[in-house]
């Protein structure tokens, strides 16, 4: 109960500005639970009146029952109303907050888990969070509700009054101990279900490769085993709830016949009248029937919403996923200066960088070559602060990378990787979502840089193309030069090439290294490249390997010291 009420706050802390809408339904529910008390009295007596021909008061109450009826279809209204307003816009406010807080979440630990894990919190989880004030209402009225039908039937027979009562709380027990074991089950089921929701994700994103590579057999099969496990839990659950159900079910129907063999043993002692007893026995359903249901599935509910409720905060709560930590030092006209100092960086048990050191001058052009696994891309990484260091300083400007602000790293820097994502937007909303003030001529110029504007203009649609999920409906090159595109759009002081022109032909790498060339002097460019030709003109090469500094020189300086430099060119040269 505790968890719960807790649960409850911080549900109320998320709904800000759409509280109004709580108090209001809330008012018309307690007004609601007035009425449905009453109205079991007065359908009471109207029988007594009848029975005893008292038509004249028959009439009086029977006004009265109808008028307060249609005042309550008009609460009804009311409350749907407004349930559905708290509803939007507290499952609005928890998904955004969410939102931002997955955006922070260290890539590490997104990393480590299925993104279904993650989908699912931002989907379900957050709508069973909402519900549990606006479908809980309707259980909480319907249980207060026969708590009239419960003083109804004490002041017609205290006997049978006891009697529900005692098979209420029995059925009760039952309907706890079915809750419990739902949220048990349930449990297991949805570890099962991220699962299943994170694979389809990849059968759908990953579908081209799927085939390329001919291996839908093998997929397929990790596909049926996971969704196998699936149907397996929640076959489990329906079992459980079905023995359960069974049970309960078998109990009622047992309290029935006890009901029914109370009210011929009253009637044949003169303790109550037959019409009176056809009146308790016509409550056997609200009483045992209604009341348990509506019990059961408030307790099934609570169990949902705090399951949910943990699978939410412990993302909102800092309680298992880590958050990004940045400083609160700002650079504010930034040159370009990065260091590393004794940077050390591991994933998991793999020591990837090792005490490495160096120096990259502002405005200068620095190609970066190694073999793959050598801790190339992890050095981007480590510059966007998109991993933090194992141990080492990195400086931006001689400011510690740690004490900086997120603004002063990533508002400052640009990185263009092998495989940019692109969303399933126009290539327009692709540029807006990196300035959103920009103008068309902008994104044009950008796209002209980035040799993609003939292509774009061939469109049907040209800059409102939408290109699918993931840049499917472009070939390679094209999400590349889309994504240099989009960098030149934010024009940042320092610029990382990460393979960013592999998937490019001779002709447009040549047209992307002369816009390159054209940066140079102006911005801080960092370029990662298995061609040499990229890198040739650059202001200096560093060669990285096993995690250190191999060597580092212009093309010339490499070319006279280091035969490992002097044997790429040689292989490159041999190849074109």
């Amino acid at each position: 109960m505790k968890e719960t009420f807790y649960n409850l706050k911080m549900v109320f802390k998320y709904g800000k500005g759409y509280n109004k809408y709580f108090v209001r339904f809330t008012l018309a529910t307690l007004v609601g639970i007035v009425f449905n008390v009453i109205v079991p009295i007065f359908t009471a007596k109207q029988i007594v009146y009848l029975t005893n021909n008292q038509f004249e008061q028959l009439i009086y109450a029977s006004i009265i029952v109808f008028v307060i009826l249609f005042i309550n279809s008009i609460k009804m209204a009311f409350i749907t109303h407004n349930t559905a307003r708290y509803f939007r816009g507290t499952t609005k406010n928890i998904q955004n907050e969410l939102g931002k807080e997955m955006l922070k979440m260290e890539l590490s630990d997104i990393d480590k888990n299925p993104s279904g894990a993650f989908i699912q919190r931002l989907t379900s989880d957050t709508n069973n969070i909402s519900h549990v004030v606006t479908k809980g209402e309707g259980f909480l009225t319907n249980i207060l509700s026969k708590v009239g039908i419960f003083i109804t039937i004490f002041i017609i027979n205290k006997w049978v009054f006891l009697y529900y009562f005692i098979a209420s709380i029995v059925l009760l027990i039952f309907g706890i101990l079915k809750a419990n074991k739902a949220n048990e089950k349930d449990r297991v089921f949805l570890k099962s279900y991220d699962k299943v929701t994170s694979l389809t994700g990849e059968l759908v994103r990953g579908s081209r490769d799927i085939k390329m590579l001919n291996f839908e057999k093998s997929f397929m099969k990790k596909f049926n085993t996971e969704v196998d496990e699936m149907s397996e839990k929640m076959f489990d659950f329906r079992k459980t709830m079905a023995i359960y159900d069974f049970i309960i079910f078998t109990i009622n129907d047992i309290f029935v016949i006890g009901v029914i063999l109370l009210l011929i043993a009253l009637i044949k002692n003169n303790m109550i009248e037959t019409a009176m007893a056809v009146v308790l026995f016509s409550y056997k359903k609200e009483v045992l029937e209604n009341i348990l249901g509506s019990i059961s599935g408030l307790l099934t509910l609570i169990k949902e919403f705090n399951l949910s409720c943990e699978r939410v905060f412990e993302i909102l709560g800092n309680k298992k996923y880590k958050k990004e930590v940045f400083g609160k030092e700002s650079i504010k006209n930034i040159k370009g200066n990065i260091e590393f100092r004794d940077v050390s960086f591991s994933y998991g048990s793999n020591l990837v960088l090792d005490k490495l050191n160096l120096k990259i001058k502002a405005g200068s052009t620095v190609g970066i070559i190694g073999k793959s696994g050598a801790g190339k891309t992890t050095i981007f990484n480590l510059i966007c602060k998109l991993y933090n260091t194992s141990s080492g300083k990195i400086t931006l400007d001689s400011k510690s990378l740690d004490k900086l602000d997120k603004d002063s790293i990533r508002g400052n820097i640009t990185i263009i990787s092998q495989n940019p994502y692109i969303f399933n937007m126009s290539i327009k909303e692709n540029m807006q979502l990196i300035k959103d003030n920009v103008t068309d001529e902008e994104i044009k110029e950008a796209c002209r840089i980035a040799c993609l504007d003939d292509f774009i203009e061939s469109l049907p649609d040209k800059y409102d193309t939408v290109i699918g999920e993931g840049g499917v409906n472009l070939s390679g090159g094209q999400r590349q030069r889309l994504a240099i595109a989009r960098a030149f759009i934010q024009k940042t002081k320092i610029i990382l090439f990460d393979e960013a022109t592999s998937a490019l032909d001779n002709e447009t790498q040549s047209k992307i290294q002369r816009a390159i060339d054209n940066l140079k002097g102006e911005y801080t460019i960092l370029i990662i490249a298995h061609r040499l030709s990229t890198i040739v003109n650059c202001d200096k090469i560093m060669i990285i390997d096993n995690g250190k500094m191999q060597a580092e020189g212009t093309h010339e300086d490499l070319l006279k010291s280091n035969k490992e430099y002097k044997k790429l060119c040689k292989t490159e040269l041999v190849k074109k």
